[in-house]
């Protein structure tokens, strides 16, 4: 069963339109599990799903120089997947694991391409959710760019400080861009 919480979440997309709006396509989600460590997709694997996820935390990282680097951290509430993968059916060039257990409302490439040809309400659903992640990205980048470390962590605190509770300590510094010697220095400089 769906929690309210995420259908809230979902119908925030359409910007105060009420739950029933979202009754359009909310029936054609499956649910998968995944247990701390499993993989959503690993690199070189074609994505299958795109997905809400309800519960848990999944890790975007790609390796380069035979070290992990995390450029995303999935949270409740949100929508994942491997994007290009999953859109072009090609080799992923990330993996996305969950570092604790998972549910994942999720739709296949069979069905999300249904709904985008055939639903109005799933394809502004989707115009919205890419609107709102280019924003995203647009800022993360902009952060890491212009900001130090001290104040990158800093802003995360103050925008999230759940994933400061949640998340390893090796993970949340590679998010921000610093090592993880650097990210106990300044954890230890702010309290």
């Amino acid at each position: 069963m769906e929690s309210p919480l995420a259908l809230h979440t979902l119908s925030s997309f359409f910007d105060g339109t009420d739950l029933f709006f979202i009754d359009a396509f909310k029936n054609s989600f499956d649910t998968l599990y995944l247990k701390k460590n499993d993989y959503l997709v690993k690199e070189g694997e074609v994505c299958q799903y795109f997905c809400f996820l309800e519960k848990g935390i999944l890790q975007h990282a790609i390796n380069t120089e035979n070290e992990e680097k995390t450029t995303y951290l999935a949270l409740p509430n949100t929508i994942t997947t491997s994007l290009k993968s999953f859109l072009t059916q090609s080799p992923s060039q990330k993996s996305i694991k969950a570092i604790a257990d998972t549910t994942l409302k999720t739709l296949s490439y069979e069905t999300f391409q249904h709904l985008l040809q055939n639903n109005p309400e799933f394809k502004q659903f989707y115009y919205s959710l890419i609107e709102k992640q280019i924003c995203l990205i647009d800022d993360y980048r902009i952060d890491l760019l212009t900001l130090t470390p001290e104040e990158r962590y800093q802003k995360l605190l103050a925008t999230e400080p759940k994933l400061l509770q949640e998340i390893p300590l090796h993970y949340l510094a590679s998010f921000l861009g610093i090592s993880s010697r650097h990210m106990s220095r300044i954890r230890q400089n702010i309290k």
